[in-house]
């Protein structure tokens, strides 16, 4: 059995599903697969489900949803499947390539061998290493990333990162019923969540590539929710409102 899953969500990616399935599962270190698909009307449930029942049976699994729900509630999804197994790293990434992931076991690395409790790919631990993206998005990703600092004090330099490993206990502690955004704003919220219930995060640089293949899933909403969900994750912080799970709540299939 596999330590460590990838979950993936996808809506509408049949371009990249197929290969980056392939991708992951050529790595030398075994990693198994969730996708969670949001109702995808262009057929990529369909072909996860070809290959589940191929050579990939038994380390690719299909959680289906019916229609868009937001990326948070993907993976928030997706972290109660893996917990109800027996994963001892689990990890987020894109299905679109913009995570190389070749990347994955040096992100296993940093929290396996290193003893970190999250590992953060980031585009901007050793300045700005993003590939295709225009000046303007790259600009605005990067000074989000400063605003959150700012605000919260994390220090994470890329707060809004998708390419995230997270030990087992950090995802058993965090109450994961509690975490209200969908969006970037999301992403800055975990990693907030892990850094106030006092776990360690290492930022472990990537190269960020822009989608080759398929359609963006950015709107302007996004950047709207991370904005001003920050000012409340602070504030809640202040409040004393980021606790840890109860241990006696069961975590609902």
């Amino acid at each position: 059995m596999a330590d460590s899953v990838v979950i993936i969500p996808t809506y509408n990616e049949k371009e990249n599903i197929e290969q980056i399935i392939n991708a992951v599962f050529s790595l030398d270190k075994e990693f198994h697969i969730l996708v969670i698909d949001d109702g995808s009307p262009d057929g990529t449930a369909a072909i996860v489900q070809h290959l589940m029942s191929g050579p990939f049976q038994g380390r690719l699994f299909l959680e289906e949803r019916k229609g868009k729900m937001g990326l948070g509630t993907a993976y928030i999804h997706g972290f109660k499947w893996s917990l109800q197994r027996t994963y001892d790293y689990i990890f987020e990434m894109d299905a679109d390539f913009s995570h190389n992931p070749e990347d994955l076991p040096r992100l296993y690395a940093a929290c396996h061998d290193e003893g970190y409790d999250v590992a953060v790919g980031s585009r901007y631990a050793t300045g700005v290493n993003v590939v295709n993206w225009p000046m303007g998005r790259v600009l605005m990703s990067f000074f989000a990333s400063k605003y959150v600092r700012l605000v919260t004090a994390l220090n994470v330099k890329d707060t809004t990162a998708g390419f995230v490993c997270y030990r087992r206990k950090v995802l058993e502690t965090i109450d994961l019923d509690q975490i209200r955004f969908k969006g970037y704003a999301f992403q800055i919220e975990m990693k907030y969540s892990a850094k106030v219930l006092g776990f360690s995060i290492k930022e472990v640089s990537v190269i960020f590539v822009n989608r080759q293949l398929g359609t963006s899933k950015m709107n302007s909403s996004i950047f709207g929710e991370a904005f001003f969900g920050v000012i409340n994750l602070r504030w809640r912080k202040e409040l004393g409102q980021i606790k840890p799970r109860k241990q006696t709540k069961q975590l609902p299939s």
